[in-house]
């Protein structure tokens, strides 16, 4: 989990920031900062493309895996050959063709993004489809979700940390420009990635811990028959907002450090890590919750305090009180969010395959984590595409108008989600014991 974080983080985090940077981050702009139809720019259009060639292919690859009958087992073998494809085409995604602004760039951006989100895609759905096939019960899908989590945070701080670790690589290579220093430090940390990724390839025995047998559904009745089950529709919508403006902060989290706040970029990590540290503190809680009043409860909760904290980012900067304090208060908002709405999602749906294959008699749980992933996909292509879209209303010190608006929306898209997700239906009997 750890090391598939680390690479999607690092398109999350770092893809607007690189190409559209602020004018005080020593980078040089390599996409024109275009208006289309007056709302979408170069970058949104370009990731928004990207993540929608690959959303397409979620299901097949989920299908695919899910009819897989190799000797190694459905999920494995899959993982193993995407693992150096999706490491290559990250570092190619942040090795544009010139040193500026240049059409070049846009088309080099487009194809290398499309081939990674593809790869990627193809180790991170049959790796989510092993959870509900190695958790047997509803407590051990909480905590293998919970295990998950951890190491999808430790990913983000990973890749938060690239401007940190590109300081470092410019005080040993003093000559490298701050552009070469950047992709330096996103090259070694996409090789840490994929040593992180060949761990589970290589220790885990599929055939001893997974029992499912292959699904015999072709695709297409396999998506109707997991759209009719109206809890996971809820799930996918709730599901899609939160990824939505997770993104929107990811993206704009360097922006709000040195732009709203005037602080260094390197201090993002420090906000990134004390985020995390605070909602490894809330685990242990969220698991006891989670037994005695169920998850719907939590997830409520969580997306009003995420909705809390956007509105907070609109006066970022503003309060009266030290700047670093801001973020810091701003952090701890985020914190439970975090841990709550990492942890109890995966377990939710592990639950609502595992239920349908007991009504249906067919092991899909490879399409459902495809299609929750093709929501996920949209909701991150929407949310980075929205956050570059507002840059046009002003990204830079001074005129950060843009930036604040991303407060505005992300709030709005967490109250809907509170909206569909209290539609959803909780079984007494999905609850932990």
């Amino acid at each position: 989990m750890m090391g598939w974080s680390i690479l999607t983080n690092i398109i999350g985090v770092l893809l607007i920031y690189f190409y559209l940077p602020p004018g005080n981050s020593g980078l040089v702009t390599l996409l024109a900062q275009v208006s289309l139809l007056g709302v979408l720019n170069l970058p949104s259009v370009i990731t928004i493309a990207g993540r929608l060639a690959d959303a397409f292919y979620d299901p097949f690859i989920g299908q695919a895996s899910d009819r897989s009958r190799n000797k190694r087992g459905r999920r494995i073998p899959f993982m193993r050959w995407s693992i150096i494809p999706a490491c290559g085409f990250c570092m190619l995604v942040f090795k544009p063709l010139n040193a500026g602004v240049s059409t070049g760039n846009a088309i080099w951006l487009t194809g290398s993004l499309i081939l990674f989100f593809i790869s990627a895609t193809t180790y991170i759905i049959p790796y989510n489809a092993l959870m509900p096939e190695m958790a047997h019960t509803t407590e051990d899908k909480v905590r293998f979700s919970t295990f998950q989590q951890v190491g999808f945070v430790f990913g983000m701080i990973i890749a938060s940390s690239t401007s940190n670790v590109a300081d470092l690589v410019k005080s040993f290579h003093p000559d490298f420009t701050r552009l070469e220093a950047f992709q330096t430090a996103i090259w070694c940390l996409c090789g840490l990635g994929a040593v992180f990724m060949f761990i589970p390839v290589l220790a885990i025995d599929e055939k001893r811990y997974c029992k499912a047998e292959p699904s015999t559904l072709k695709i297409l009745p396999a998506i109707r028959q997991a759209l009719k089950n109206r809890n996971f529709l809820y799930y996918v919508v709730a599901d899609f907002s939160y990824f939505m403006a997770l993104y929107i902060i990811m993206s704009g989290l360097q922006y709000f450090v040195s732009v709203l706040c005037g602080l260094p970029e390197s201090f993002g990590v420090v906000l990134v890590g004390s985020m995390v540290g605070i909602s490894l503190l809330f685990y242990p809680l969220i698991n006891i919750l989670a037994r005695r009043i169920g998850k719907k409860p939590i997830v409520l909760f969580s997306f009003f305090l995420l909705a809390t904290t956007f509105l907070a980012i609109y006066f970022l900067g503003k309060f009266p009180i030290d700047k670093k304090l801001q973020m810091f208060l701003l952090v701890f908002l985020a914190s439970f969010p975090l841990a709550a709405l990492g942890i109890l999602p995966p377990a939710i749906l592990a639950e609502i395959a595992e239920e349908d294959a007991k009504a249906t008699g067919e092991n899909k749980e490879g399409l459902f984590f495809a299609v929750k992933y093709f929501s996920v996909k949209l909701g991150q292509t929407f949310g980075i595409g929205l956050f570059a879209a507002l840059t046009l209303y002003g990204k830079d010190p001074g005129n950060d108008f843009g930036l604040r608006l991303n407060g505005i929306f992300g709030a709005i898209l967490c109250l809907l989600a509170i909206v569909v997700f209290s539609r959803f239906k909780e079984h007494l009997k999905s609850k932990a014991p």
